[in-house]
């Protein structure tokens, strides 16, 4: 994992941020663990919504994107709890997100949610969807490690 933070260290000095962090978490998150779709979201506590804020599909996610933050098991767990999640399979992408028929039509049917928290709360979320049966327990570490760099680009968002 030291070419990705590497990576991901030398995007932090690039001007056009958030972007080139993203880019760089995407090309690190697809080389130490995999991804066919990957997405950062921002989460806006007062507005009670999450915002793409980048995205490798943007065809069919689109940047800018909401949904709203809500009450449901998934949101409490990964948004309130700070915990990320492991969907293994189709039917588990189908049980927590409304758009699962578009995720199974890019041939995603796991889903790995990576938290990244400041001061005990959530700022945003990193989104890694592949094929059923990707992803483990084995990969929340390294996920988490790689997701959590993302931390000065969100901040920046925060600011503004």
């Amino acid at each position: 994992m030291g070419n990705e933070l590497d990576l991901l260290c030398a995007a932090h000095e690039a001007a056009d941020q958030p972007a080139a962090t993203f880019r760089a978490l995407d090309r690190a998150m697809g080389a130490a663990i995999g991804h066919i779709l990957f997405t950062v979201l921002v989460h806006h506590p007062r507005l009670r919504e999450s915002e793409r804020y980048y995205t490798n599909k943007p065809a069919e996610y689109p940047v800018g994107g909401r949904k709203p933050v809500t009450d449901a098991p998934w949101m409490r767990q990964v948004i309130g709890r700070g915990e990320p999640y492991i969907g293994r399979t189709r039917e588990d992408i189908r049980a927590v997100f409304y758009d699962h028929e578009l995720i199974a039509s890019l041939g995603c049917e796991s889903v790995l949610n990576v938290p990244v928290r400041w001061r005990g709360e959530t700022l945003g979320t990193v989104n890694l969807l592949h094929q059923a049966g990707w992803y483990t327990e084995a990969h929340v570490p390294v996920a988490r490690r790689l997701a959590q760099t993302t931390l000065p680009a969100l901040m920046l968002i925060a600011r503004t």
